[in-house]
């Protein structure tokens, strides 16, 4: 059996690289989709601003991409060394999944981005316009093979346990993608991307409309980030709620400790911050409680029952064996609120957009535009939040019900190893997290290209531009 020490070093490497990574997935998502928008405008009005604008964050997209790659690979080499019974374990299940988003959405997204960055006056404009979207796809199709091996993680189905070797084998495949945990779960990934992404555009176009260069086509884009960020983070919310409801059928632990509810209520209220609920006390404050929230919350009834964490424990201890198989409350509690406070603030915040648009103020309104330029934190702590309450949430367990974490690290590795490989990706992380910086705010600087004839309406290279294109390349290779 491996230490204590080491069992938390190993999960502390793996959170570490997840939550690094992805940060950068929800903005590939998202810029993507917000890059496809503004060539689809392009396509269709022929007006030269939005082929510049199409460029100039399409620059950001390959950077975000490049880091996003790199820091995701390392996920698939700790699943071999760090998780080794786990992967032994969940092999058979994990593979078709994995191996579809490799050989599927990676080789989609990978080819048709080379083809966009160099089909630029090369390939017809309907042609290079359909690349961008297929990358759009891809990015969610990636994110769909991912978030069908995590819900099997959070709710398995379509599987059995092998009796001979004890591992899980796959039956029905079709029950990845219709289990009910991936379902709303990746829904919501992709909304959060949205909101992601919308609100790195605006964050970019109100530096530059604070600075008062290029007005016009920088309120464009702002315009655009707003009217993706409304209904994505209206409809965000909407499903995480319906997410809420799935895990409390699916995970109750994981709804009882987002609320530090260590009894049985019914009905059930929703503390709006509370003092004291974690693991040595258990009799919260709560200061301010909405009446029959919680019950709203986790199952879509007024006077909705949660069960408790106290006797979910038992009713766990009777049915696995003796342990302890409540997750970190103080986490789940407040990173449950972190993720619904700040996207309430985003919708707020979306809504003061929205207005000053209507009142053709954006581009004056000057504390708007202050906080839209930090705007771009907002959903990476969302985000993180939630990462956190979702996978910290089924702990103990790395698969629901079927193996604990402690049962899934590798029996041969040492402390020393996990300690040292720790310490290496963080180093590394840091640097390319620094270098990620310093490439986006430089570019998310950089004036927009000179204006260029509007091309002819048969695609190809426009009149009067580079015969080879070779002049527009570097700024998306740079």
């Amino acid at each position: 059996m491996l230490s204590a020490v080491s069992l938390s070093l190993a999960r502390w490497q793996f959170a570490t690289t997840s939550i690094y990574h992805f940060i950068f997935v929800p903005i590939t998502i998202g810029m993507s989709f917000l890059v496809a928008l503004l060539q689809t405008t392009w396509y269709r009005s022929g007006k030269d601003v939005y082929r510049r604008l199409a460029r100039f964050f399409g620059t950001l997209l390959l950077i975000n991409v490049a880091v996003g790659v790199v820091t995701g690979l390392v996920q698939e080499f700790e699943f071999g060394m760090n998780w080794s019974n786990y992967s032994r374990f969940v092999g058979d299940v994990f593979g078709g999944p994995l191996a579809m988003e490799g050989l599927a959405a990676f080789f989609l997204e990978s080819t048709f981005l080379g083809l966009w960055i160099f089909g630029w006056d090369r390939l017809p404009k309907g042609i290079h316009l359909a690349c961008i979207w297929v990358v759009a796809f891809a990015t969610m199709l990636s994110a769909a093979f991912i978030m069908a091996a995590n819900s099997w993680m959070q709710h398995p189905v379509g599987y059995v346990v092998n009796p001979v070797n004890h591992r899980a084998e796959l039956t029905d495949v079709w029950a990845l993608f219709t289990n009910p945990v991936f379902l709303w779960g990746y829904l919501h990934i992709v909304l959060a991307s949205l909101v992601t992404g919308a609100l790195l555009m605006l964050a970019v176009s109100a530096w530059h409309l604070r600075r008062g260069k290029e007005v016009s086509a920088f309120r464009l884009s702002a315009t655009i980030a707003l009217a993706v960020l409304m209904p994505a983070i209206t409809l965000a919310m909407f499903i995480g709620d319906e997410l809420g409801v799935i895990e409390a059928r699916y995970q109750p632990m994981k709804i009882a400790a987002a609320e530090a509810q260590w009894t049985t209520c019914q009905p059930c209220s929703f503390s709006l911050f509370q003092i004291g609920g974690g693991s040595n006390d258990q009799t919260p404050t709560q200061i301010i409680a909405v009446p029959h929230g919680l019950s709203l919350l986790a199952t879509n009834s007024w006077n909705g029952k949660v069960i408790g964490l106290s006797e979910l424990n038992a009713e766990y201890q009777e049915k696995y064996g003796p342990g302890n198989y409540v997750p970190n409350v103080f986490v789940q509690y407040w990173s449950m609120r972190v993720m619904a406070y700040v996207a309430g603030l985003v919708f707020l915040f979306g809504l003061w957009g929205i207005w000053l648009l209507q009142r053709r103020k954006l581009e004056h309104a000057k504390w708007f535009l202050r906080l839209a330029v930090w705007g771009f934190l907002a959903p990476i702590v969302m985000n993180s939040a939630g990462w956190l309450l979702t996978e910290v949430g089924r702990q103990p367990w790395i698969v629901q019900g079927l193996m604990l974490t402690k049962n899934g690290v590798s029996p041969n590795i040492t402390t020393l190893d996990i300690a040292i490989s720790l310490t290496v990706f963080v180093l590394i992380y840091a640097v390319l997290g620094v270098a990620e910086g310093v490439l986006m705010v430089r570019f998310a600087r950089r004036d927009l290209e000179p204006e260029q004839p509007t091309p002819d309406e048969g695609g190809g290279p426009s009149e009067g531009a580079p015969e080879t294109g070779d002049e527009r390349i570097p700024e998306l290779v740079y």
